[in-house]
Order: C-alpha cells, then sequence, then structure tokens
C-alpha cells in the first residue's frame, strides 16, 4: 500500500489514542475486542465507538466480525500514521514527498524536515508476498502468532536501524541514519543513482575492487551483508564512490551459514560485472582465506560489529525470528 498522509494533521488526540491503544491490544489479540479499545485509551465506551468508525473510514483500522466477537485489527496505513505521529513528535520529519522507490518489502520516499532538509524515509512491508506460501513453510512466528507482518517489519526496521547505525559510526559507506520508529527508518539523501543503472564507469576494475575490498571489510568487522548486489548498491553522482544500502538481511560471520552468504555475496559482483561491463577478474575473496588461521589485518575495522550491534538491544531471539522470515524473502 502507499503511504497516505492526507489526513494525518486532521486526526485528532483522543483518535490517535484509540489508534494506540488498537496498536496495543494487537500484541495479545489478532482481533481486538472494542470493550478492550476502551479500557486500555482510557475514554468513554461510547465515544471509542464513534473515534472507531472515523478511524475505520480512513482505513487506518478495520472492522472484523467473527463467531467470538466484534473488534478491530490495525492496517499498515493506521502503522504508518503512527510512526509518522511519531517523528512528527520528534521533529524529524515535516514534509513528506514523492515515492521514489518499491521493493518486495520496502517502499521509499523523499521527506523533509522544518528546514526543508530533504531525507529518505522507508518503510517496511514484510508480508507482501503471499501469505498462504510462507505460512506453508514453518510457522514463523512461534508463539506470537497474533503479532502480524507489522511486528516482522518493526523487527526488519529495528535490526536496520542497529547495522546502520553502527556501520556509520566506524566509516563505512552507508547513508546517515537519522531515525527510526516502528517499521519506520529516517536516512541520509545521496545524490546517487543505483548500481543496477549504470551501463559504464571510468574503470570496471577500480569499482570491482573496492566492492570486494568492502565485502571483505564488512567480514573483518563480524558482518556479512547477505544480499550484496547492484540493487543494493548506490553509486554517488560527483565521485562515483559506492555506498551499501538495506541491512534487514545482514548476518553474522558466526552464523552457520556464514560461508555460504560471503560467498554469494562475492558471486553476485562477479556475476554482475561480466553480465554488465564484460570485466571479469580471477581475483576475488573467498571465506575460507579471508578467515584462514593466522591471518593478519592491517584495517582500522579491529572491532565486532556483530558484538556491538547485540549489545545495542536487539535481542538474539529478534534476530533469529526476523532471519527465518528473511530467508523465505530471499528468492
Amino acid at each position: 500500500m502507499k503511504l497516505d498522509t492526507t489526513d494525518l494533521r486532521y486526526i485528532s488526540s483522543d483518535e490517535f489514542r484509540v489508534l494506540t491503544a488498537v496498536e496495543m491490544g494487537s500484541k495479545n489479540h489478532e482481533v481486538v475486542p472494542t470493550p478492550l479499545i476502551a479500557q486500555i485509551s482510557g475514554l468513554r465506551n461510547g465515544g471509542v465507538n464513534k473515534l472507531l468508525g472515523s478511524l475505520a473510514k480512513r482505513n487506518l483500522i478495520a472492522r472484523v466480525q467473527n463467531s467470538k466477537y466484534d473488534g478491530y485489527r490495525l492496517t499498515y496505513g493506521g502503522y504508518d500514521y503512527l510512526a509518522m505521529r511519531t517523528f512528527s513528535k520528534r521533529g524529524s520529519v515535516h514534509s513528506v514527498g514523492n515515492q521514489i522507490g518499491v521493493g518486495k518489502e520496502s517502499d521509499i520516499y523523499v521527506v523533509a524536515d522544518e528546514e526543508g532538509n530533504q531525507m529518505v524515509l522507508k518503510l517496511h512491508r514484510l508480508g507482501r508476498i503471499s501469505f498462504r506460501t510462507i505460512k506453508s513453510k514453518r510457522d514463523y512466528m512461534g508463539k506470537r502468532k497474533h503479532a502480524s507482518w507489522m511486528y516482522m517489519s518493526r523487527l526488519a526496521a529495528q535490526k536496520e536501524w542497529a547495522f546502520m547505525k553502527a556501520l556509520h559510526e566506524h566509516g563505512f559507506p552507508v547513508p546517515k541514519p537519522i531515525d527510526q520508529a516502528r517499521h519506520c527508518i529516517v536516512m541520509e539523501l545521496i545524490d546517487s543513482f543505483p548500481l543496477r543503472q549504470v551501463s559504464d564507469v571510468p574503470s570496471p576494475g577500480k569499482l570491482y575492487s573496492t566492492l570486494m575490498d568492502l565485502i571483505v571489510r564488512f567480514a573483518k568487522a563480524g558482518l556479512i551483508h547477505g544480499d550484496f548486489n547492484e540493487f543494493n548498491i548506490l553509486i554517488r553522482q560527483a565521485t562515483g564512490e559506492p555506498v551499501v544500502i538495506d541491512f534487514p538481511q545482514m548476518v553474522s560471520t558466526r552464523h552457520e551459514n556464514a560461508e555460504y552468504y560471503f560467498n554469494r555475496d562475492v558471486e553476485c559482483i562477479r556475476t554482475f560485472f561480466k553480465r554488465r561491463f564484460g570485466y571479469e577478474s580471477k581475483l576475488y575473496p573467498k571465506f575460507t582465506s579471508t578467515f584462514k588461521e593466522g591471518s593478519t589485518d592491517d584495517s582500522k575495522d579491529d572491532f565486532r560489529l556483530d558484538v556491538i550491534v547485540a549489545a545495542s538491544g536487539f535481542k538474539s531471539h529478534e534476530m533469529k525470528t526476523l532471519e527465518e522470515v528473511s530467508m523465505l524473502f530471499r528468492w
């Protein structure tokens, strides 16, 4: 769905209280009973019904009638509004511009703060592919069956925020993270274009070497991107230098399938350069040689970013839950 903030300024504080109550009730209920919404919001039951009707008309919530009781569920539109309100109250986002990207799992918009500084807003939208396809493979939610795709999208945003923040603070070529709320991230807008749109470069060999060095540098810092390809690499307009984006699928080099993901990232770049630029090199990094016993690294990245991210508060069981779901979106 598209982000539509037309009515955002007209939503009353009581309507946001009710919308927040539906969100809170969704933690334990697939359909949140109306009396529970009234209880959580702290508003009178009669008044809540009117507010629920107003929110439903705006498609921020959806009424659901089942055999047990009537209630409401939060829509992605409502979740968008809750995140945008948070950004607005923090002063991070003042206005929303055009959509500049769409993918299987996210939507990308240009936004601006009160001073008019442009930024990028990324909204994670897991669950865009067939729900039945996913559910047939595994009970991805475990005990949290009512959490829905919004819960998974929030985890994806939190994970990407944690990795982007750690990478940026340690000098990696990634966008500057600005803010994060629920399933959304605000980051620096870079004057660039995706590598997939590049038809010619002055020196394919130089860019190839830079990208391979980046894969190794990530690994030396304890991380593997997991989706390192022409769709997730930007080329700066002014300098031609690469910038890496999209980190929800990133894994630690201690992951049981680390070697597979590392070698796949390498092969993605080799395949793209051969197909697009007709460039092929016999030199490329291998996981085993990168981490062979006794090897030394003269780079400044003498730390483990996977450990730093783990210490930032992103829980290991959340990482594992998101990782299991992300695997289903890879292909």
